[in-house]
């Protein structure tokens, strides 16, 4: 009887083990949220360096470009995210290269926005 049972404890947990479960759909949202603060710092620095785009990103007026560049940011992120959504829902993808460039992107936004380096733009 213990044979039995270590013979099927084996088999399940080979079986467990051998199930993968997706993970793109946590990946598409990392790697959106890059994509979208990304995006608020090339927005911002597009506003601030062309007047026709500052006053194109004007929605509010109180709040003046700060309004579209966000309201843009915030679309490109969702757009980001149901594009990738739909394409890694149900795969597997290389969740480090995914962190790597989410972290580049939002490293790139935070440096891209300080300004002493802005104003070099």
């Amino acid at each position: 009887m213990s044979v039995q049972s270590t013979l099927a404890q084996e088999e399940s947990t080979a079986i467990l083990n051998s199930r993968v479960i997706p993970n793109g759909s946590g990946a598409a949202a990392i790697l959106s949220a890059g994509i979208g603060s990304f995006g608020v710092a090339l927005f911002t620095i597009l506003a601030d360096k062309s007047v026709y785009l500052k006053n194109l990103f004007v929605f509010y007026k109180p709040t003046g470009p700060l309004s579209g560049v966000t309201t843009a940011a915030i679309l490109l992120w969702l757009a980001s995210w149901a594009a990738l959504e739909g394409r890694w829902r149900k795969r597997t993808v290389p969740l480090a290269r995914i962190n790597i460039a989410s972290f580049v992107l939002l490293g790139l936004s935070l440096l891209s926005t300080f300004p002493p380096l802005a104003d070099l733009f």
